[in-house]
């Protein structure tokens, strides 16, 4: 299985403590290792899991927005939490600061590798600048009339989950726009906000502890990875029985 719930501290919306890309890991400082370790069980084999706080905050989902070619952080990320992320993250990814007045950077901003969704009222520097340091287009948009893209959708390379009340028209217009399927649906029992109940990479996703049954089957077969799941327990399965 390439989806796991999870909380940080009791709080179901893992998406505000966490970024998951497909060349890192950053997740928030917390009273216990839980949170963190449950990431470096799952995907420490393949990308760094990095601690980290902007502006001595825990919120980094929400504060920031990245893709495995960059990360972008507010100016309240302080120097030397913006040196420990350069210090930690691989060198082919590029680490930088934004001057941007809708500083949530994580609520306005929506990525995978390609392409983004932006706040129609993200300012054009921020917007030339994610696109030099993420490598992608930036389209502005909303979803379901709601500006916070960041907040309202998740998508990797493969497909995405947006708010639930986003009609077939917009639906298809985004899909067509993003390059991957896309479906309208929850995370953690019903909550429209995908962004902050949600983190996804191309082989493997993350959710709060509430998310049920259902919503986890929408969110393993748009992500696509299901197609993974069979391959990954093959391989952990040959490890193991090739372990002395």
């Amino acid at each position: 299985m390439a989806c796991f719930r999870g909380q940080f501290e009791g709080n179901n919306e893992i998406g505000v403590f966490a970024k998951l890309t497909n060349s890192y890991c950053i997740t928030a400082i917390g009273q216990s290792e839980n949170f963190y370790s449950m990431f470096e069980s799952e995907v420490g084999d393949n990308i760094p899991v990095v601690h980290a706080s902007i502006a001595g905050c825990g919120i980094i989902g929400r504060l920031c927005v990245g893709n495995r070619h960059g990360l972008l952080v507010p100016m309240t990320c302080s120097d030397p939490e913006l040196q420990h992320l350069r210090n930690s993250l691989p060198d082919s990814v590029k680490v930088q600061r934004v001057d941007e007045r809708l500083s949530a950077l994580g609520n306005v901003i929506a990525c995978n590798d390609y392409l983004a969704l932006a706040h129609p009222d993200l300012d054009k520097e921020t917007e030339e600048i994610a696109k030099d340091t993420l490598k992608v287009e930036v389209f502005r948009q909303t979803i379901a009339g709601h500006p916070l893209v960041g907040s309202y959708c998740q998508f990797n390379n493969k497909g995405g989950l947006v708010h639930s009340k986003t009609n077939k028209l917009a639906l298809n217009e985004l899909s067509s726009l993003l390059q991957v399927p896309l479906v309208a649906g929850t995370v953690n029992r019903g909550s429209d906000i995908i962004g902050g109940g949600l983190v996804v990479n191309d082989w493997s996703a993350f959710c709060g502890l509430t998310t049920t049954a259902p919503e986890l089957s929408v969110i393993e077969g748009v992500f696509k990875l299901k197609e993974l799941a069979a391959p990954i327990m093959g391989a952990k399965m040959r490890a193991t029985i090739a372990d002395p």
